[in-house]
């Protein structure tokens, strides 16, 4: 059940992101890929990291059956960086629904 959910919610993710031309068609750089700080945020946008990072590692856990994330917060990383764009409050608010979904007790 979570794990239908949380599809549910990746593919809401997705749809916003498309709705609000912040859909990439073009994958960031290796070295942006690769980086290590959280969000990726030294090396690309918030909405590539969502699409690029977060979105695929979320349905390889997903496909392969592996446990999702039980503490996550990404909700508010959204409103920092989009705290000023009023367009943007509905997909901030399926990414505080995915935090909610995950962070339920198991």
């Amino acid at each position: 059940m979570l794990y239908s959910q949380t599809q549910i919610k990746l593919a809401q993710i997705i749809h916003e992101l498309q709705g609000v031309g912040l859909w990439s068609a073009n994958a960031p750089s290796d070295k942006a890929m690769a980086s290590t700080a959280p969000f990726a945020c030294d090396l690309m946008s918030f909405e590539q990291w969502l699409q690029f990072i977060f979105i695929p590692r979320m349905q390889a856990l997903i496909d392969a059956g592996q446990p999702l994330p039980s503490q996550i917060a990404i909700a508010p990383m959204a409103e920092h960086v989009w705290s000023e764009q009023a367009t943007l409050a509905p997909l901030i608010g399926v990414l505080n629904e995915l935090d909610i979904l995950l962070n339920e007790p198991r």
